[in-house]
């Protein structure tokens, strides 16, 4: 309902609504009580969202002075955390039990694999807290002390054992107090704070990569694949449009949820399984460096820009609400097959969860007992309004909205934002704001002379088309149609590796990728600019 204090800051006239878009709210609440409305309009309660926040998470840098505070805020959070978690000894006791019967056979899978040596490292395509380059983390020669307890150095840094033997004593084995900080910084994320992660260590990084690979491998052959999710938000979605439906379930979004993850709760996740708590801690960086607080020790398991801080903190909350689910319920659940009966009913995609809604508030205690903050105004339970992953639903029906992410381009040389000035006119083609989309056309047609139809599948900088594509040409070789559009280029900068780093590199690709012409030996890594230039295309 709409309150008296509602809506201050705008001008209001009879009634409990402001004056502003009043046409449209007026189709949802009611002017004289302020209860929503019994059947409220669907079109009325997407275009207020539509209209007040298409520019809530433009990226664009934020002040200096908010910036100071993000980093400000991320050291207070781990001092919270440092400082211990609510939960007792008992608490954590039962913690690890349910971790136990939930994930005992995926971490006896990752036991293996560590004990066995059959990790396989890989280096991602992001930067490293020494600032290497694609190609040159290859060539690292730094390796922690505290990793080669776990992964020899031998069979990481090296193609083989005959190299070893030659370079070993290239290697800085560095002790715990003189490791390599990860490094954290901000990106943006909206106008009122940016995003705070960290970039790890390369070695760090190499082989978290590894470890994350054997444990979602082992994930996806368990059940629990069903109730934890990694790469595809569409079930959380669902989910969120069937609680939106019949009020039975309820989506729960949490506050600085990477750190606020105490790395004793991982360490209990992974107790009966000592061999791969120690791989997986080995690789874990235990100190940062933040910037006007230099470098601080770590109590949060991970920082976002870890591999394994995404797969670890959804663990450690759907253990959380198994525990939840096991004191609503009165009894202990001792078989996975209790496990499996909430399939459907729970799910967690990182920080956003999906719970049945006779639980949620044993849910919401619970997860602040174990130190995470729910946020409340992006948690919903009551009502008809569900959100989860990016999509919101009202009453079962998608309010999902398109949101502006850059400035608009004054020229064609900004690729950027033409890339996403296309991106957005097409999102808002698929919601059907017609008359926004004729408008965006008018602004793209300046800057864009080619701007074909195409289907979403192409590479061409196109519109889109419930009417299908254009065919301009058909290609005299292979007989397929072509149209003359613009197509985002950008090479990867020169980065040239040979010896033994080009031999391990060959032997850490996965599938087809190892048999390529070798010309990532040249050039790798992420493009420093990208282009538009103008091709004959297919428009699929």
């Amino acid at each position: 309902m709409v309150t008296p204090d509602s809506f201050l800051p705008f001008r209001k006239g009879r009634g409990r609504l402001p004056l502003f878009l009043r046409g449209f709210s007026e189709l949802v609440f009611d002017n004289d009580a302020g209860v929503l409305l019994d059947e409220p309009s669907i079109e009325a309660i997407y275009a207020i969202r539509q209209l007040t926040l298409i520019f809530s998470k433009i990226l664009l840098p934020c002040t200096p002075e908010r910036e100071r505070k993000a980093f400000d805020d991320y050291v207070q959070c781990d001092s919270e955390i440092n400082e211990g978690i609510p939960a007792t000894d008992k608490d954590l006791s039962e913690f690890s039990r349910m971790a136990s019967l939930l994930f005992g056979p995926i971490f006896s899978k990752l036991d293996r694999k560590i004990f066995d040596g059959s990790i396989v490292p890989k280096h991602g395509p992001g930067a490293t807290a020494e600032k290497l380059t694609s190609n040159g983390k290859y060539l690292n020669r730094y390796w922690p002390s505290r990793l080669e307890d776990v992964f020899h150095v031998g069979d990481f840094l090296y193609p083989n054992a005959r190299f070893v033997s030659e370079c070993y004593d290239e290697i800085d084995f560095a002790e715990p107090g003189a490791e390599i900080p990860s490094r954290v910084i901000s990106v943006p994320k909206t106008q009122s704070a940016p995003r705070i992660i960290a970039i790890e260590p390369t070695a760090m990084q190499y082989v978290q990569q590894g470890i994350l690979e054997a444990l979602m491998q082992a994930i996806n052959e368990d059940f629990l694949i069903d109730l934890i999710g990694t790469e595809d938000q569409g079930p959380n979605q669902a989910l969120a449009q069937l609680g939106s439906e019949d009020g039975s379930l309820a989506t729960l979004d949490l506050s600085e949820a990477s750190d606020r993850v105490h790395s004793e709760l991982v360490r209990r996740l992974l107790a009966r399984h000592p061999l791969a708590k120690e791989g997986v801690f080995a690789c874990r960086s235990e100190r940062a460096s933040v910037p006007g607080h230099g470098i601080i020790s770590l109590a949060k398991f991970a920082s976002m820009g870890s591999a394994l801080c995404f797969p670890f903190e959804a663990m450690v909350f759907l253990t959380i609400i198994f525990l939840s689910l096991e004191q609503e319920q009165g009894h202990m659940f001792t078989k996975r097959s209790e496990i499996k009966d909430f399939i459907g009913r729970v799910r967690v995609y990182g920080d956003d969860l999906v719970v049945p809604i006779d639980c949620v508030h044993t849910v919401v205690y619970n997860l602040s007992h174990f130190g995470a903050k729910v946020n409340g105004r992006k948690s919903f339970w009551t009502g008809r309004f569900r959100e989860s992953c990016g999509k919101e639903y009202f009453e079962g029906q998608d309010v999902s909205i398109v949101k502006v992410r850059n400035l608009f381009p004054s020229q064609r040389q900004h690729v950027t934002e033409t890339i996403s000035l296309v991106s957005l006119r097409n999102q808002f083609y698929q919601h059907g704001c017609w008359e926004t989309v004729k408008w965006l056309d008018s602004k793209l047609e300046r800057i864009l002379n080619f701007f074909p139809k195409v289907e979403p599948s192409s590479s061409a900088l196109g519109r889109h088309s419930f009417l299908g594509y254009q065919t301009e040409r058909v290609c005299e070789h292979l007989h397929r149609p072509l149209v003359k559009a613009y197509v985002v280029s950008g090479d990867p900068p020169n980065d040239k590796l040979d010896g033994p780093g080009a031999l391990l590199k060959y032997f850490l690709k996965r599938g087809l990728r190892a048999r390529d012409d070798g010309r990532h030996l040249e050039r790798a890594g992420r493009p420093r600019t990208v282009r538009i230039k103008t091709r004959w295309v297919t428009p699929f």
